[in-house]
């Protein structure tokens, strides 16, 4: 379990270092928030903190991106927003994805929820009246 505040976008890679931390021997992550509440910022800083080598964007329109890392192996980068149903999730393969011991960051997982795997870190980002973000796993 985590949680911590963003109050400024200067603190975003410290937070993401932290939350890495304390996340050890997890792989599979689901970022829940509403539209503009920092889901793919957090993630960018966690793939530079997990110093990804590869230019990190949102895959919204190709639902999935890959990332190699030196030391933490791939990760996959999931934005499910555009998706119309369960059928294309099972049509790009979700589950060699999922199930592969690389890491998973799943934009969206709403829409996929009954496909997600049984041990799944739910990371809960929330803006504040202030604009500072909250982010909490659990």
């Amino acid at each position: 379990m985590f949680k911590a505040e963003i109050n400024s976008l200067s603190e975003i890679n410290h937070i993401a270092a932290m939350f890495i931390k304390a996340h050890p021997a997890d792989r599979i992550f689901a970022f829940y928030g509403s539209m503009g509440a920092g889901k793919t910022t957090f993630i960018k800083a966690l793939c530079e903190e997990m110093q990804v080598l590869d230019y990190v964007t949102s895959p919204t329109f190709s639902l999935i991106n890959e990332y190699q890392t030196e030391k933490k192996g791939t990760i996959f980068h999931f934005d499910f927003y555009r998706i119309q149903n369960l059928s294309e999730a099972y049509d790009f393969g979700y589950e060699d994805y999922f199930y592969s011991s690389s890491y998973c960051f799943i934009e969206w997982p709403e829409l996929i929820e009954s496909l997600l795997p049984a041990i799944v870190v739910k990371v809960y980002i929330r803006e504040t009246v202030n604009g500072s973000r909250i982010i909490e796993s659990l």
